[in-house]
C-alpha cells in the first residue's frame, strides 16, 4: 500500500504499506534538506502538505507486491495490484518527522507457485489504521499497537483445501525508504513470521514492494515531496 512519492502484507504491503511519501535521494545529505515542512507538494519544498490531506499510491507500473520464502527465492505470492491510502496527522517543520495514519491496503490479482497450493483468494492487512512516521532522511515506518499488531491473513486454495495463514510481524513494524528522485516509498524483505496456520504457510514470509508515484489525492493527485 510516492511520484511523491501474507504472506504477511501490506504491508503490507503490507502498506502494504504503507500512509507513505517520497524522500530525499539517497545521495542527499539530510541536513541540506530544503527549508520548509517535511512533506510538500507539488515539488520538493514547496507548498506544504496539509494535515488532513489524503495521500495514496499503487504499486510502480510493471512491478508486484511480493511475499516469498527467502529474501533471495521467487517461491511464494506475487500479487500485481496493490495500493494504500494514508491521512496525514502531523507535519512539522524539516528536518523533522511528518506522522500519517495508513488506513487502507489492499491487495490484488494474486498468484502462488507454492508447492501444494493451487491459488490465491485473498491477502489482507489486519487491525488497519496504523501509526506511520516519514522522516526528513526517508524512513518510513509502520507500527502497530499490543492489541492492535502488524498482521495479515493469507487465504489460499490447496490440494487439500482452503488454508488459512496469519503472520505477524517480529517488531510489531515495517520499515521502507521513500525516494524523491522516483516519488515511491520501496519496502524489501520485510519478514513476517507466521502466527497460525498449517504446515502449507512458510514460516517467515519476506514482504517487497514499490510503490509510485505518491500523490495528494486532496490536492488533485499532486505529487508529494520529502524535506
Amino acid at each position: 500500500m510516492l511520484r511523491y512519492g501474507k504472506i504477511g502484507g501490506g504491508l503490507v504491503a503490507l502498506a502494504l504499506l504503507t500512509g507513505l511519501v517520497a524522500a530525499p535521494p539517497a545521495s542527499a545529505d539530510p541536513s541540506a534538506a530544503l527549508a520548509g515542512n517535511v512533506l510538500t507538494y507539488p515539488t520538493a519544498g514547496g507548498t506544504a502538505v496539509a494535515v488532513n490531506d489524503v495521500i495514496q499510491a499503487s504499486l510502480k507500473t510493471g512491478t508486484n507486491a511480493t511475499f516469498y520464502n527467502s529474501t533471495s527465492g521467487t517461491t511464494g505470492i506475487k500479487c500485481a495490484a496493490s495500493s494504500f491510502s494514508a491521512k496525514v496527522l502531523t507535519n512539522p517543520t524539516a528536518p523533522g518527522t511528518a506522522t500519517e495514519s495508513l488506513t487502507a491496503q489492499s491487495f490484488g490479482t494474486c498468484t502462488t507457485n507454492v508447492f501444494g497450493t493451487t491459488g490465491v483468494q485473498s491477502i489482507a492487512l489486519n487491525n488497519l489504521p496504523y501509526a506511520t512516521s516519514v522522516t526528513s532522511a526517508g524512513v518510513v515506518k509502520i507500527s502497530g499497537t499490543t492489541a492492535a499488531p502488524v498482521q495479515s491473513t493469507v487465504v489460499l486454495n490447496s490440494l487439500l483445501g482452503t488454508i488459512t495463514c496469519v503472520y505477524r510481524t517480529s517488531t510489531n513494524s515495517l520499515t521502507g525508504t521513500a525516494a524523491n528522485a522516483t516519488n515511491s516509498i520501496t519496502f524489501t524483505n520485510q519478514p513476517f513470521t507466521k502466527f497460525s496456520g498449517p504446515s502449507l504457510c512458510f514460516g517467515t514470509a519476506y514482504f517487497s514492494a514499490t510503490y509510485s508515484p505518491v500523490r495528494d489525492s486532496t490536492k488533485g493527485n499532486a505529487a508529494v515531496y520529502v524535506n
